[in-house]
């Protein structure tokens, strides 16, 4: 399996979303919410997700007591995971900005 140590837009949200117990139906509508809904999730999508995030032990059942809906948590590897990405994310965003800020003022020696 490939690994998500990478995280695509769609799983570090929801990684993101499982920093705090959830259910699958929450973490969509959050989502959705906080991306005012530029990004959804499917639960097809969402559930393929979980499975690959369980069995790479990212996250973890956190209660099925309640027959309709399982709650899941991040475990501390996918806290770890979700940490390195945040990381990548802010270099990537830096680097963007810093070039947006350096407007149109090229030198020679940048080409």
């Amino acid at each position: 399996m490939k690994s998500l140590e990478q995280l695509t837009d769609s799983v570090f949200y929801i990684m993101a979303a499982f920093t705090e117990p959830r259910h699958g139906y929450a973490v969509m509508s959050l989502v959705e919410k906080i991306t005012h809904g530029e990004v959804n999730i499917g639960p097809a999508s969402l559930y393929t997700i979980i499975k690959k995030l369980i069995k790479q032990e990212y996250v973890e059942l956190f209660d099925d007591t309640t027959s309709r809906r399982k709650v899941y948590v991040l475990t501390e590897k996918g806290r770890e995971i979700l940490r390195t990405d945040i990381e990548r994310r802010k270099t990537m965003v830096h680097f963007a900005e810093d070039g947006l800020n350096k407007g149109r003022e090229y030198n020679e020696e940048d080409i």
